[in-house]
């Protein structure tokens, strides 16, 4: 059973810092990070494949950093310079390449709240 167990959410004030971590049973293609706020879809916010490439969705370039510990399967995220637009329920995902379909896994979600 894939499992993937997020930590390191909690209520910040504007300006501050959290840092995600996201460990996961196995080894995996590509790791990453979405978020949902109340209302609003789902986003990918960061994602990092085995080659230590990192992609981010444009309203956190510079302010977050994803990065990954391959020997113990974990990713982390790094967040800086919160705003409270970045309140959201963060979730972990494992991306997993399996013929031509890509099978994805996700963490139970974290809160995260950046108060003004």
């Amino acid at each position: 059973q894939v499992q993937l167990v997020e930590s390191g959410g909690g209520l910040v004030q504007a300006g501050g810092s959290l840092r995600l971590s996201c460990a996961a049973s196995k080894s995996f293609n590509a790791m990453g990070w979405y978020r949902q706020a109340p209302g609003k879809q789902r986003e990918l916010v960061a994602t990092l494949n085995n080659s230590g490439e990192t992609k981010y969705v444009d309203s956190v370039k510079g302010r977050f950093t994803i990065s990954g510990d391959n020997a113990k399967n974990t990713v982390y995220l790094q967040m800086n310079s919160l705003k409270p637009e970045d309140t959201a329920v963060y979730y972990c995902a494992a991306f997993q390449q399996v013929f031509a379909v890509e099978r994805v896994y996700w963490g139970q979600g974290t809160q995260v709240t950046v108060s003004s």
